[in-house]
């Protein structure tokens, strides 16, 4: 028999309310001793209620319960009422009300498995576009830290096993103990004394159960945990930067050892797994079919010495084949929830790491014309792992998860609207941490990073965003055309503001050759390209934004000759009128700035141009005396 379908007590968007029942862990704290009972009280405090789908679904469920009941009933009739006594009128109507019955079961069968369907993956994509937009917001530390494949299981494979958990809790939990009721109230009304006979034996049910569901909990997170790290080991791998490393250091049969070592494990684990559920559900089974065995055994003696019909006791075996069916999936909603609220769990230990970077309730936005930026005394220290990651999201977690000294310590500098600024210094001086200040992409620890004389943590991230453009020293492209990594700048352009774009970032010779022009797939990472071309596409697509405030991180670094002087051309156009800040180790690139700021362990050690510099001497004549002493 077919039994109330799944989802048919939900509504969708229903899961963001189930963000406080998580943190509380009332979801998974036992209260009752059943997890699945515990789960159910949980939404409920958490706010959960049936929209007014659900609601129809659930007047579903009702309806199909009557009729699973109403089938061996009217079998009861045919054969008391009219194969007995040999009444065919009575056995044609009640036969044709049992094919009725057996069609409108089918119509409320398929409309549940619709509303499942519509709600469940409802769900679903509430509960991906809810973790994709939350990882978003998430500061650059988190990507620093998360394996890349761990994180996108999160969002593939553990929000389907959260949409699970949640659908077989409501609909399994609700449907099934309403066709319980239904069913033991209709097998009383029969024969009270074989149904108590009959639930001498449930019991039994529950006794597996218990250990059962934790074993199985236990190995479905490292189950989880496994697929996690196999996603995060290809991603690795699978990108060209990863599978030429493989290539140069000739380790692929290393590679291919480690990864069958982990499968395998998945393996052994998807065994164990498929065995312990079948030894219960056949556990399940037996159970039933001696029940059942019982019934007729004790109904038939009745039935011989004339105490019941032959029609009840072919009604009760009928319904208590049906009530096993309800008591079977009650029992096994117990392991099927501790195993499903693993993926619960770790789709919201993700949605409950709060981002550091957030916008204020009285954002506004960067005012018009030209940008100075302005820092106030700012100190920067890096944040603790654990408020910007998580550990399961990470591989080999060891050491010190605290986050490190002082970065930055007391910077003050004035950048006028317009100005070039270059950042100078030894490597780890924090150059590249003082310009992450300025898009936001860091708080300061303490003191103040004002755009446009407005603190950035007053400002809307999105005029922030839109008004500061940054290159960095790896143009990063996505596996997609010269177009669309364009068009991400600016999706209204069009195709002469691209040409122009290009046309000033000097690369508009190498696109028009291109087999497919702007339609041309760049490859992942942009790995069909050239360094040089690269960092010149980066460009267009900062020129093609037009930000008030430029940020180049090492643009120029590891490029040949006829490349940096390429993309030193298309900078010199990307720069005009711009607020600009350049970090550069090699100094023949700077020496036009209007002033070149030189910091040494998060300080700020001289400021001044190129020629008042080298004569006052210092760190950065040192640096400038080594660099060409070297050339």
């Amino acid at each position: 028999e077919v039994f109330p379908g799944e989802g048919a007590f939900y509504g969708p968007k229903l899961e963001f309310v189930l963000r406080d029942a998580i943190a509380s862990r009332s979801l998974t704290e036992a209260s009752t001793g059943d997890p699945s009972l515990d789960a159910v009280a949980g939404l409920w405090r958490a706010g959960v209620r049936p929209s007014r789908l659900s609601k129809f679904g659930a007047g579903l469920v009702v309806l199909d319960v009557v009729m699973v009941v109403a089938s061996p009933l009217l079998l009861k009739h045919i054969i008391d009422d009219g194969v007995v006594p040999r009444h065919r009128d009575v056995v044609v109507w009640l036969s044709l009300a049992v094919a009725l019955v057996a069609v409108l079961s089918a119509g409320v069968t398929i409309t549940q498995r619709w509303l499942s369907a519509r709600l469940g993956e409802g769900l679903i994509f509430d509960l991906r576009a809810d973790v994709f937009r939350h990882v978003l917001a998430q500061p650059i530390a988190f990507f620093t830290r998360a394996q890349t494949g761990a994180l996108v299981t999160r969002i593939n494979s553990d929000v389907v096993g959260a949409q699970q958990a949640f659908t077989t809790t409501l609909s399994t939990v609700v449907s099934n103990a309403v066709s319980l009721v239904v069913l033991l109230v209709a097998m009383t009304s029969l024969s009270w004394q074989l149904t108590l006979a009959a639930l001498v034996l449930v019991p039994l049910f529950l006794l597996p159960t218990r250990f059962l569901g934790r074993r199985l909990a236990g190995l479905t997170r490292e189950q989880m945990t496994l697929n996690a790290e196999l996603g995060a080991r290809m991603t690795e791998r699978f990108n060209v930067a990863g599978a030429l490393l493989v290539k140069l250091f000739g380790r692929p049969d290393e590679e291919s050892a480690q990864y069958d070592a982990r499968a395998a494990r998945v393996r052994d684990i998807g065994v164990s797994i498929a065995a312990q559920r079948s030894m219960f559900l056949v556990a399940l089974t037996l159970m039933a079919s001696l029940a059942t065995a019982l019934v007729y055994g004790l109904g038939g003696v009745l039935a011989v010495d004339g105490a019941m019909t032959v029609g009840t006791l072919l009604a009760l075996a009928a319904l208590l084949g049906r009530l096993y069916a309800p008591l079977t999936a009650l029992s096994n909603v117990r392991v099927d929830v501790m195993a499903a609220m693993v993926s619960f769990e770790r789709v919201f230990e993700v949605l409950d790491l709060e981002p550091l970077v957030r916008e204020s309730p009285s954002a506004r936005a960067l005012p018009d014309g030209p940008l100075g930026v302005r820092f106030d005394d700012v100190t920067f220290a890096y944040p603790d792992a654990d408020v910007v990651s998580l550990e399961s999201l990470e591989a080999n977690v060891t050491g010190d998860r605290r986050g490190g000294e002082d970065v930055l310590r007391g910077i003050d500098l004035d950048v006028p609207a317009g100005a070039l600024v270059a950042l100078v210094g030894p490597s780890g001086a924090g150059k590249t941490t003082l310009t992450n200040l300025v898009p936001r992409l860091f708080d300061p620890t303490s003191g103040a990073v004002r755009v446009g004389g407005l603190d950035l943590r007053e400002a809307s991230l999105a005029s922030v965003r839109d008004r500061i453009g940054v290159v960095t020293q790896e143009a990063h492209m996505f596996h997609d055309t010269v177009r669309a990594n364009l068009l991400y700048a600016r999706p209204d352009s069009t195709d002469d503001d691209l040409e122009s774009a290009l046309r000033a970032a000097h690369v508009w010779s190498l696109v028009e050759r291109l087999p497919l022009g702007l339609d041309t797939v760049v490859g992942d990472r942009g790995h069909r390209l050239s360094g040089g071309e690269k960092q010149r596409l980066a460009i267009a697509r900062l020129l093609l934004k037009a930000p008030d405030v430029v940020i180049l991180d090492e643009a120029t670094a590891h490029l040949d000759s006829e490349s940096e002087a390429a993309v030193q051309a298309a900078l010199a156009n990307a720069l005009v009128g711009r607020t600009s800040f350049v970090i550069a180790h090699r100094l023949s690139t700077v020496r036009d700035a209007d002033v070149i700021v030189v910091l040494e362990a998060g300080r700020v050690v001289q400021t001044g141009t190129h020629r008042e510099l080298l004569a006052t001497g210092g760190l950065y004549a040192q640096l400038h005396a080594t660099q060409f002493k070297e050339d």
